[in-house]
């Protein structure tokens, strides 16, 4: 493991990214987009990947932007509307290009996940969160209402609780961010690596090319209407079932073996 802003380790199909900028709670900086981005981009493309891990080094998993650089950007000609729209246009590319990758992507969180960082959060596909862990979508108490982050947020838990969030800026904890949907478990702090870890191995262990499939069915079905959906879904079903290990793999269950798949 490197001192770069972010940290990378594959270990048995599953990739560990680590957000790496404690001293400012990993905000989202320029260079913190820029070099997750990459680094996810870089990770995607290696077929020996089946998982990625996403964590935070220090007290936090992620405070969102980095607010001293956006007031940085104020002093600008245009009071930093082209900076401020071009660091929004690149968070939520950052933010759509997880449910787009091949690998399922498990956030593991503890301390706080406040707005861009609850954002991430709940574009992950799923989430860990360690007992004490505060969500907030918190701008509305500094005068910046979190527009960008309730995209994903209203995604995963009920509307009006995210309005609630969203307008009173106030926090949520570990336990209530499970009962919404935005996190799958909570667990003791001391178990977060453990319990993550045993997660994402329940993954890679299943065929890889059949979860990849269905990420993308998944969110695809989610945008479509039910006739639409149910269509998708079955199309992607019948190339499934023709593919070689899939074969095998339901001749294994059969005949009560592991599977030989290549």
């Amino acid at each position: 493991m490197s001192d770069a802003i972010v940290q990378c380790d594959v270990t048995a199909g599953i990739a560990r990214i680590t957000l790496n900028s404690p001293a400012n709670l990993n905000a989202l900086s320029d260079a913190m987009l820029a070099a997750l981005a990459a680094q996810l981009d870089a990770v995607s493309q290696q077929p020996g990947v089946r998982v990625i891990v996403l964590s935070g080094a220090g007290k936090a998993f992620c405070a969102g932007h980095d607010l001293k650089e956006m007031q940085a950007g104020r002093a600008a000609p245009d009071r930093g509307a082209a900076y401020f729209a071009d660091l929004f246009a690149r968070c939520s590319s950052l933010m759509q290009m997880i449910p787009a990758l091949p690998q399922p992507v498990i956030a593991q969180v503890h301390g706080i996940a406040t707005a861009a960082g609850c954002q991430l959060v709940a574009s992950c596909d799923m989430a860990v969160a360690a007992e004490g862990t505060r969500f907030g979508v918190n701008g509305v108490n500094i005068g910046l209402f979190c527009s960008t982050p309730m995209v994903a947020l209203t995604r995963n838990i009920p509307r009006k609780t995210a309005f609630e969030m969203l307008t009173t800026g106030q926090f949520i904890d570990a336990a209530r961010a499970a009962e919404l949907g935005l996190v799958n478990h909570v667990v003791a702090a001391a178990q977060l690596e453990v319990q993550t870890m045993a997660l994402a191995q329940k993954v890679a262990e299943k065929l890889a090319p059949a979860v990849k499939i269905g990420k993308q069915a998944f969110y695809a079905q989610a945008e479509m209407t039910l006739a639409d959906a149910y269509a998708h879904a079955g199309q992607v079903m019948v190339e499934n079932m023709l593919w070689r290990d899939t074969e095998e793999g339901i001749s294994a269950f059969l005949e009560k073996r592991k599977p030989d798949w290549a």
